[in-house]
């Protein structure tokens, strides 16, 4: 098993732990970001609200970086090199680049004593994530926190549906379907994120189900088994060199088993970003924040179902028998609005340096996405189920 974070009772000690504590409840937490693309300025925005951190740089080779980061009222530098070279050594760091770049810039920031928040995926390969995690375990650098962004962990209906399935309400979970469908226009695949088209680093598979695979990891547990079946494709190859959907079927460890479409190039309400409203640059259909009602998971139990994010459980409870002559009961959940995810991450990020908090999505969670989606494009590639191992 790797480990990257260590808790609180390893990673301090005695008087060291107390001081530790009681800077980091005094002195703000310098951070940087690392890539001025479309996640790194709503990264810095978390940044600016949190009271126990402070935007000490923005680090973005681009010209265009200047400006965002005047915008942010923080410095830019093209290099992580030229920042250290001109302010004192930040804190921490959040990567926001594009996925090849992530294992290199992470090194670098671990060489130079930085924590570090690394935005999904690990890496665009499976070599590559499990050499920095590596990197992150040598003896001095074993004190330092590794993150990974997978964000909806923090996500009040994630968080609300393991709460129901832990407390047992849905009986023993059965199976899940799931779905991510949209419609991506050119605009998204053209310089400077050319990169969204080509492999590794591009294509829906590492960018879009990364996120939904790390999800379902999070509330059923580790996916052993996964076949695909590709899309149509719909754009011209070249230049698109990479998948734009594929139907998964995907076991579970415990034996939980699920279903799941992804794709990229259908005009489609089911994905997580408009039945959520989380991201408000893709408009909800229903046009106002919040579960819009169409919904992207439906989970399977001995005793009830549950479609989120409407949160509606059906069952048979009350009824004189459990039998498909009855009518079904229904019970919706409230779901409590307490920040936005990233907000949320931000604040984790910042307790679990502190020694206050383990990690939510540590390196080892990151790497365990990583792997499913690997083994989703050899599945695609070969038509045969992959076997994935625990790690």
């Amino acid at each position: 098993m790797i480990s990257i974070v260590i808790d609180s009772a390893t990673k301090y000690s005695g008087i060291e732990t107390s001081k530790q504590l009681r800077i980091l409840d005094i002195m703000p937490l310098r951070i940087i970001i690392v890539g001025a693309g479309l996640i790194g300025p709503r990264h810095a925005q978390s940044v600016l609200s949190n009271p126990s951190t402070e935007l000490a740089a923005l680090i973005d080779p681009a010209s265009s970086a200047a400006l965002i980061a005047s915008q942010l009222d923080t410095k830019h530098f093209p290099s992580i090199q030229a920042m250290l070279a001109a302010i004192p050594k930040p804190d921490d760091a959040i990567i926001c680049t594009p996925n090849h770049t992530h294992v290199p810039i992470a090194t670098e920031l671990l060489t130079h004593g930085i924590h570090i928040l690394i935005e999904k995926p690990l890496s665009d390969s499976l070599e590559s994530a499990k050499s920095l995690l590596t990197f992150a375990r040598r003896g001095e650098n074993s004190h330092l926190t590794v993150l990974v962004g997978h964000h909806r962990r923090f996500n009040p209906y994630v968080e609300k549906t393991k709460k129901i399935l832990e407390s047992g309400s849905l009986g023993t979970p059965i199976a899940v379907n799931g779905l991510w469908t949209l419609y991506k226009p050119s605009s998204y695949f053209s310089p400077p994120t050319d990169w969204r088209r080509r492999s590794p680093s591009g294509g829906v598979v590492p960018i879009n189900l990364v996120h939904d695979i790390d999800t379902l990891q999070y509330l059923f547990g580790p996916i052993t088994r996964v076949h695909a079946e590709r899309t149509p494709r719909q754009r011209a190859n070249p230049p698109h060199e990479v998948e734009e959907g594929a139907a998964l079927i995907l076991r579970f460890a415990s034996g939980v088993v699920g279903t799941f479409l992804v794709c990229d190039a259908t005009p489609s309400p089911y994905n997580f970003e408009m039945g959520t409203g989380e991201n408000p640059l893709i408009p909800s259909p229903g046009g106002s924040e919040g579960s819009s009602g169409t919904d992207f998971y439906r989970i399977f139990g001995s005793e009830a179902c549950l479609s989120v994010p409407d949160m509606t459980r059906w069952s048979y409870d009350g009824r004189a028998e459990k039998s498909w002559t009855e009518r079904l009961a229904v019970e919706r959940f409230e779901v409590e609005q307490r920040g936005t995810p990233f907000d949320l991450q931000l604040e984790h990020f910042v307790e679990v340096i502190a020694g206050r908090e383990r990690p939510r999505c540590s390196g080892e969670d990151g790497l365990r996405a990583l792997m499913v989606c690997e083994g989703v494009r050899r599945a695609l590639e070969t038509g045969e189920a992959v076997e994935l191992p625990l790690v």
